[in-house]
């Protein structure tokens, strides 16, 4: 069933009271890929790891307990989950061990390679420029650093056609690895849509 364009454009950036409640739902649907993308991102406990589009914050938890001597980062776009994730991680903020940003993709404020490892997941329909966005990532990513995308793709027929493309940007796997590769990224290891199932999976490193 197509989602209803208000609902589809709080999926892109949560606001208000409606937000709050997009917010929670999300994190309901997404926990499951949050895991698998953090299982391959093949943490390290000294890493540091970034997670954009971290919405409530559930993956920058999870991250953090598999960093004991590293830290976590999140950005987010929209204000409305930046102060999630802030209020579900703030022991881990007020010890030094966690950040939370409201910065898109586009524009992350963090030095260059700053990262040893770096998620998304289910935000890159919302990238309005995929080169640009990769680029950022590519910048703020560590020589040998680890970049994992998951998100869906025209191939499952039920996310094209329950997404509205006037807010979503459905890319194909082929047109994502492509932008990787010409961004300076290796592809190590991808997986397809699953109808019904998991979204596509994709795992690259910065040379």
């Amino acid at each position: 069933m197509r989602r209803p364009l208000f609902i589809a454009r709080q999926s892109g950036l949560p606001r208000g009271p409606l937000g709050r409640l997009i917010a929670a739902i999300m994190v309901r649907e997404t926990a499951s890929t949050n895991r698998q993308a953090i299982a391959a991102l093949e943490i390290r406990p000294g890493d540091s790891a970034l997670d954009i589009g971290c919405g409530s914050g559930l993956s920058v938890e999870l991250l953090l307990r598999l960093v004991p001597k590293g830290r976590v980062t999140g950005a987010d776009p929209s204000p409305v989950m930046a102060a999630r994730a802030k209020a579900r991680n703030y022991r881990a903020i007020a010890s030094g061990l966690a950040e939370i940003a409201t910065a898109p993709v586009e524009h992350l404020p963090f030095p260059d390679a700053s990262f040893d490892a770096v998620m998304s997941v289910h935000t890159l329909y919302f990238w309005a420029d995929l080169d640009i966005a990769l680029r950022e990532i590519v910048r703020v990513l560590r020589p040998g650093g680890r970049l994992v995308l998951a998100c869906r793709t025209p191939a499952n027929p039920a996310a094209a056609a329950s997404f509205p493309a006037e807010i979503y940007t459905l890319r194909g796997l082929s047109e994502i690895e492509e932008a990787l590769r010409d961004a300076g990224l290796q592809i190590t290891a991808s997986t397809a849509d699953e109808p019904g199932g998991e979204p596509a999976l994709i795992r690259a490193h910065k040379p």
